[in-house]
């Protein structure tokens, strides 16, 4: 399955992200699980930046799905140009996307994905409307 990033979003969070020599696999470019940290990466990066950090006592975001399309190998040396958007928000859930690019090679785009968070009620273990604070940072 490969799922497209949309036309409208946006663009929330940049950086830069060192490729090291062991996220790389056998073949000789990084590992697939890899990008997937580089995502998770920016999306917490971003998350903390607009102080949105989970309370286990509380409320706070969680992740239900993700993926990953791979478009160009990335390889050791180099760094990894991230940004993030986000689109959709509803009632408790939004959208997040991420582009990687190589540094130098600006604009083109090595593997793009994405991630639906969900705001959860931890204590309830239920999902939650998204604070105001939190939608505000979206549109």
């Amino acid at each position: 399955m490969k799922i497209e990033l949309p036309e409208k979003k946006k663009l929330v969070h940049t950086m830069s992200i060192p490729i090291r020599w062991g996220d790389m696999d056998a073949m000789g470019h990084v590992n697939n699980t890899t990008y997937f940290r580089y995502l998770e990466t920016i999306r917490i990066e971003w998350m903390r930046s607009i102080g949105c950090q989970p309370d286990p006592k509380g409320e706070g975001p969680v992740i239900v799905n993700a993926f990953c399309n791979f478009y160009k190998q990335l390889e050791y040396p180099g760094d990894v140009l991230m940004k993030m958007y986000v689109s959709d928000p509803a009632r408790s859930t939004f959208e997040s996307w991420g582009t990687m690019e190589r540094a130098d090679a600006p604009g083109v785009i090595c593997a793009a994905g994405g991630a639906t968070t969900i705001w959860v009620n931890f204590p309830a273990q239920k999902s939650a409307p998204l604070p105001d604070w939190v939608r505000a940072q979206l549109l």
